[in-house]
């Protein structure tokens, strides 16, 4: 997986490339503690995901709590099968998808 950080002011957009799965989402976490800081407008941009595990999700449910008092968060260019993932889990009531 790959990823790509673009801060601007107080938003920060992270564009994911792959598969952010149980290898993978350690390393997203980790990415997330420290670019967090100060983020007042997070943005996932999925466009380049293929696929995302229940380990993904739990980072993205992470991700959403810490933005819930900081700020806001929203999910962009879902694929066909993220957004189904995300409906079957219930991710598609709790996350803004645009």
């Amino acid at each position: 997986m790959t990823i790509q950080q673009i801060k601007n002011g107080n938003a920060l957009t992270i564009a994911l490339e792959g598969r952010l799965d149980t290898m993978t989402a350690p390393e997203m976490e980790e990415t997330l503690k420290t670019a967090l800081e100060g983020v007042e407008e997070l943005t996932f941009d999925f466009d380049k995901l293929d696929y995302i595990s229940s380990a993904g999700l739990r980072v993205l449910l992470a991700a959403q709590k810490t933005m819930n008092r900081q700020g806001s968060m929203k999910v962009i260019h879902i694929n066909e099968i993220i957004l189904e993932i995300f409906e079957v889990t219930g991710f598609s009531d709790i996350l803004t998808i645009e």
